[in-house]
């Protein structure tokens, strides 16, 4: 079968080449044996018309070998190492460029699990082999769904790292796009289902980048294949019309190109004038456009329209002026890309004129090494010359593939690769100027603020108005080819506005554009939280002093950072409540901690009143009863429940009995002595205020003092709490207090009473 590979590749390829393709075709052949495709024929088949595809383009021999073991990889579990031993660097690395995301480059097992079930849709006959070592096509339905399945995520990153080897080597997708038409080829051996998935994914993707890549040859084969699975109604319908009046229109055109090549003959013009068939996707297009204009399928003449091929540069313009002088132009129907080229390299001046019957017919004209490049687009570029040296301008002319690994980088998801496919990469193109003359590609309906972020992020940012040819336009003017426009700036706007990210409004066109808007306001609201949670911990979690520092109490609350602990703060998804408790329940004591001594007095004291705890009790000196006793409980008039043994001679000899309560030892709970500094403003009633708050709150205070300095009040306080959660709450509400500026732990002993 290689036969027929080799008689291709000696057109044009010297016989010394021919090893280096029979070896790599024994290699594929091996590896793949007992491997069959749906249709029933072996597999080899696949990687040899990929391979006879590319000879067709005159490729050179390591760009055949590599389309001869595209498959290897992911298919037939050889390693890329292994690849490199047997036919160097070079063709592992097309090879590896060209295979798609294996299970060990997934996420997770989610991923492994959607790969067999792609490796499962395939359809692959491997005589045993384990779904995760089963080829998995590309060929998997369209990712534009609105949510995306792990299947159409695991698609879409492959489709990415295609993108990013493509910038590196365009040979990567020349071979994809030989490998997706052969697919497409023998798409009849799938269901209806995946036959529709699978073409529309070719008409969203790979055609358009047949397209941007300017291969004519490989972009209206799949767009033909695809539109016959998508739309089988209208493709028969366009077809059956096509075969019904190809006499008419032939004869016809032959009339139109006749009459043009005597003329150019007469102007002394050397040219070559054929007829272009309009192929059955490109009619549909156009009949829709005619549909809005009440005209009908049949009514459309320019289903052919007529190529000029002339020598040199100067003939081009010469020729146009010949086709003007025959037939009228239709008005913005011309376009010049011979001198302002589009970025796929693609050159030809395109113009439409009223010819015999008022119909309309479409005539480019160009020279035939512009013909060759509009063909075969940036394959020309690697049609194989023997002994001639690489075009070093090249890359340079290849900007916008610079431009698209720029965007891939930039966008985060799977949907927004998908977006800045649809808009910033494959959508029709208009062209404009810089003040400087250098010519920008920018998707059609692009706006100036469009064209800022092109130029650079910072200039989109504080855009602030735009000229185009002269004249101040909104910021939502639509671009057209050939405008100039001129960005205005403002040293002072530091940022977009939000309106930007209205698509209603219409700022933006492109994915790349709205992506940077995006990502200046995350980090401005990223800076700002961060900011406000610093401030919060500052003032509300580093004034409990615990031996722990940022980033431990970061890692406590399972955070891999302090500045995502501040982030969580400022933004309200962590509450300082929530990381007092946290500290507290990981039984961590404030840093001067201590237990208190076996006769405590405070609230908490271990002691339930009528079986209620928190009351303000304190233990009697005068029997001082300890844990065991029976008790009894004495109301006093000031100083809550004073608690006795029962049978103390003082509760014995007491009259009123009313006073005497049911007392008893509750669940036991250690106190710890925290000394705190309150710093207010001096006012009348100020210690009353803060002294009944910390009752209010059950916390019985030890010892308290305060002191003047300056216009200021210092308020020292030893008081009893449970744990961080309880102090921080009581640091809280003593904040509220009218007047009172700071509340901090004190690093002072605390003050126990005797």
């Amino acid at each position: 079968m290689v036969d027929a590979l080799l008689k291709k590749a000696r057109r044009y390829l010297p016989d010394d080449k021919m090893e280096l393709l029979v070896e790599a075709y024994r290699f594929a052949d091996e590896a793949h044996a007992g491997q069959t495709r749906l249709s029933g024929e072996p597999f080899i088949e696949h990687p040899l018309q990929t391979a006879m595809f590319l000879a067709d383009l005159r490729l050179d021999p390591n760009a055949l070998a590599a389309a001869l073991l595209h498959d290897v990889i992911e298919d037939c579990d050889v390693s890329l190492e292994h690849l490199e031993s047997q036919f160097g660097d070079e063709v592992a690395r097309l090879v590896e460029g060209v295979s798609k995301l294996t299970k060990n480059e997934s996420f997770g097992s989610g991923q492994a699990s959607a790969l067999a079930d792609l490796a499962a849709d395939e359809g692959l006959l491997t005589n045993g082999a384990t779904p995760d070592a089963q080829a998995i096509s590309s060929q998997d339905g369209s990712p534009f769904t609105k949510e995306m399945t792990e299947k159409e995520r695991v698609r879409v990153e492959s489709l990415r790292k295609m993108l990013m080897s493509m910038a590196e080597d365009i040979r990567v997708v020349l071979i994809k796009l030989a490998d997706r038409l052969h697919n497409m080829r023998t798409l009849g051996a799938h269901n209806k289902a995946r036959r529709v998935a699978i073409a529309q994914e070719t008409l969203d993707i790979y055609a358009p980048l047949a397209h941007r890549l300017g291969i004519w040859e490989i972009k209206w084969r799949l767009e033909d294949l695809a539109f016959r699975h998508l739309n089988p109604a209208a493709y028969r319908e366009i077809s059956g019309m096509l075969r019904s009046k190809r006499t008419e229109r032939e004869e016809y055109v032959e009339r139109v190109r006749s009459t043009l090549a005597g003329a150019l003959e007469a102007a002394g013009i050397e040219a070559e004038v054929t007829g272009r068939p309009k192929h059955i996707y490109s009619i549909h297009k156009k009949a829709q456009k005619y549909a809005s204009q009440n005209m009908s399928v049949g009514d459309i003449y320019d289903l052919f329209a007529l190529r000029v091929h002339v020598r040199e540069v100067s003939d081009c313009y010469a020729a146009l002026g010949v086709v003007h002088s025959l037939w009228r132009p239709l008005p913005n129907q011309f376009d010049d890309y011979v001198a302002n080229a589009k970025d796929n390299l693609y050159q030809s001046l395109h113009t439409s004129v009223l010819c015999e019957g008022a119909s309309p017919v479409e005539i480019q004209i160009r020279t035939h090494e512009m013909h060759q490049v509009a063909e075969y687009g940036v394959a020309a570029h690697w049609l194989y010359k023997e002994g001639q040296p690489t075009d070093t301008q090249f890359e340079q002319k290849m900007t916008w593939l610079r431009q698209l690994l720029d965007w891939q980088r930039e966008v985060t998801g799977a949907e927004e690769l998908v977006e800045s496919f649809r808009t910033d990469i494959f959508d029709s193109q208009v062209y404009v100027y810089t003040p400087n003359g250098e010519v920008k590609e920018l998707p059609a309906g692009s706006t100036p603020l469009d064209f800022a972020y092109r130029i650079h992020t910072d200039i989109g940012h504080r855009c602030v108005g735009a000229q185009v040819n002269g004249k101040l336009v909104n910021l939502q003017y639509a671009l057209r080819n050939g405008d100039t426009v001129h960005i205005v700036t403002s040293k002072t706007v530091r940022g977009p506005s939000l309106d930007w990210l209205n698509p209603n409004l219409g700022y933006v066109r492109t994915s790349s554009a709205r992506q940077k808007v995006r990502q200046w306001f995350n980090r401005q609201e990223r800076r700002i939280n961060v900011q406000r949670g610093k401030e919060l911990y500052s003032r509300q979690i580093r004034r409990l002093t615990t031996d722990m520092d940022d980033g431990q109490i970061a890692t406590l609350m399972g955070m891999e950072s302090a500045d995502e602990l501040y982030y969580s703060l400022g933004v309200g998804s962590v509450t300082v409540s929530q990381i007092a408790n946290r500290m507290s329940s990981e039984e961590v004591a404030p840093q001067e901690a201590r237990p208190l001594p076996l006769m405590p007095t405070g609230p908490a004291a271990g002691i339930e009143v009528l079986g209620v705890g928190d009351l303000l009790t304190r233990i009697a000196r005068c029997c001082q009863p300890i844990r065991g006793d029976a008790i009894i409980g004495y109301i006093t008039r000031s100083r809550g429940v004073t608690v006795h043994r029962q049978d103390c001679p003082n509760m014995a000899a007491e009259s009123l009995k009313e006073r005497l309560v049911e007392v008893s030892w509750g669940r036991s709970q250690t106190l710890y002595p925290v000394n705190i500094q309150i710093e207010a403003y001096d006012r009348v009633g100020l210690l009353k205020d803060a002294t009944s708050l910390v009752s209010e709150e059950r916390v019985n205070i030890a010892y308290c003092v305060t002191r003047e300095v300056e216009d200021r009040s210092i308020i020292s306080m030893t008081v009893y709490i449970k744990g961080i959660g309880q102090l921080n709450r009581l640091f809280a509400k003593l904040e509220g207090i009218r007047g009172i500026i700071r509340v901090a732990r004190s690093l002072e002993q605390p003050m126990l009473p005797a």
